[in-house]
């Protein structure tokens, strides 16, 4: 697609089994719809951070370097943020590119437009969803925003993609919820299909 670009903040190479199967390389793009207290990645956020205008092809160019590594583990690359659906032109594009051997992952909240997320599902083989909590106002106080939009999109992508191929993450975040709140979460994504899990504690300084 002539003209097609993306912010990318950060690479990182020769990840194992942290970002997906095999080895990965992460590809943070720059910017969130969310505000979260303990962002992970706050330079993602920061106007003013350091970040490359990149065609899906250029991106190519930069981690095709590691494509022995991604075909004998079954590896690729997993999209990071940031929120990477923000940009599932440019996923869409760079699945035509590298084509259909590469594993490819995406960490995202899903509270992107639907459309958005429809696109990505074509060229997406895994999904790590960062559901942060199903309780709308701890989600709110943690995030700034609503999470009806991140629980609709999960119902409909759970209707046209195998379960298998979504993991939702659900963390214990300190002063936000409880491990009871954790659970109830993971039990009313239970409910709506969702089979694969990823429940741990945010490690913060209070």
């Amino acid at each position: 697609m002539v003209g097609l670009t993306a912010p990318i903040a950060a690479k990182a190479r020769h990840r194992m089994l942290v970002d997906g199967q095999g080895v990965t390389t992460l590809v943070c793009f720059h910017g969130c719809p969310l505000r979260c207290h303990w962002c992970l990645n706050p330079f993602t956020l920061n106007p003013d951070a350091k970040r490359e205008m990149l065609t899906p092809r250029e991106l190519y160019e930069k981690v095709c370097i590691d494509e022995l590594y991604f075909l004998a583990t079954g590896g690729g690359v997993t999209f990071g943020g940031g929120e990477p659906l923000l940009y599932s032109d440019f996923l869409l594009e760079f699945r035509k590119i590298c084509g259909p051997d590469w594993h490819l992952c995406a960490e995202t909240s899903l509270n992107v437009p639907w459309e958005n997320v429809a696109k990505a599902a074509v060229c997406i083989d895994h999904f790590y969803i960062d559901c942060k909590d199903t309780d709308p106002d701890i989600y709110r106080r943690y995030t700034g925003q609503d999470n009806a939009q991140m629980l609709e999109n999960l119902r409909r992508l759970l209707e046209i993609v195998k379960p298998e191929r979504i993991t939702v993450r659900i963390p214990l975040i300190p002063e936000y919820n409880t491990e009871e709140d954790k659970i109830r979460s993971r039990n009313l994504l239970q409910a709506m299909g969702v089979v694969n899990f990823d429940l741990f504690t945010y490690k913060v300084k209070i």
